[in-house]
């Protein structure tokens, strides 16, 4: 065989190879590890793609915030508690990509680096996986729970969907012990997140006996989205302590409300 007959054969099987291992990555799925770059800062995330995922359809996708015990740097954290505990328990009911960026060490999922990294993740995931524009989502429990919060009422427009559990818009509320005077709260706060946050539909969660994020902050919150006109659901757990997310994500109409928003409704 001729030389340039040589080197057109490898160019063919070179090529054939290349499309072959890009044809396996692309139809990768369960948990993967994905890293994005903020600024010169590195921040690993995980994401969950369900085991149907095919790039011959647009895919809703759903951004999860976790909790302050899951924050770091090894970005495996934030798959033991939350949203991927209920994937793996249900995986036929989360038929959507699911991202998991984790929050550094002493920060807040509402600080701008923090808000920056969890929104590049979300943007890398889109692009990688399809998404569809019309159903992006955002959950979070306990500091993801403000997380979820603060980024809606700062990007309205951008989520067809919230799901914040045991979360609030006060950081440092506390919740109060039997008999205690109530905090003096400034009503405007919720009023005005209300007010950024709209008609995109809402499912508020928490446990009736938070001892660590008080229910009267999504209480708070499902009042200020009524008198404002909002789309909002709220199941509060008697007897239930912090862990709401438990009972929350394991709801069986869970996803399917959340998957039923859409963008354009």
């Amino acid at each position: 065989m001729s030389a340039p007959r040589i080197m057109a054969l490898l160019f063919v099987v070179g090529t054939l190879i290349h499309f072959k291992a890009t044809a396996e990555a692309a139809t990768q799925t369960g948990f993967l590890n994905r890293t994005v770059t903020v600024g010169k800062q590195v921040f690993r995330y995980q994401v969950y793609v369900p085991a149907e995922w095919s790039k011959g359809k647009k895919w809703p996708v759903l951004l999860f915030l976790h909790g302050a015990g899951e924050r770091g740097e090894d970005g495996l954290l934030q798959t033991q508690v939350g949203i991927a505990t209920a994937i793996r328990t249900h995986a036929d009911r989360f038929n959507a990509v699911v991202v998991m960026p984790q929050c550094r060490k002493d920060k807040w999922w509402t600080e701008p680096m923090m808000e920056e990294q969890a929104l590049a993740a979300l943007k890398a995931s889109i692009k990688e996986f399809k998404g569809d524009q019309e159903r992006i989502y955002l959950t979070g429990l306990s500091m993801g729970g403000f997380g979820t919060w603060g980024i809606a009422a700062s990007h309205p427009g951008m989520f067809a969907a919230l799901a914040p559990i045991c979360g609030g818009l006060r950081p440092h509320a506390r919740a109060q012990s039997p008999g205690a005077p109530k905090p003096d709260v400034d009503p405007s706060l919720y009023t005005q997140a209300a007010g950024k946050i709209g008609k995109t539909p809402v499912w508020i969660f928490h446990g009736g006996a938070d001892p660590v994020v008080p229910v009267a902050e999504s209480q708070r919150m499902y009042e200020a989205l009524k008198v404002n006109g909002g789309n909002v659901k709220y199941t509060e757990y008697p007897g239930v302590g912090h862990n709401s997310w438990d009972r929350a994500y394991g709801e069986t109409e869970f996803m399917t409300w959340l998957l039923a928003q859409r963008l354009s409704r």
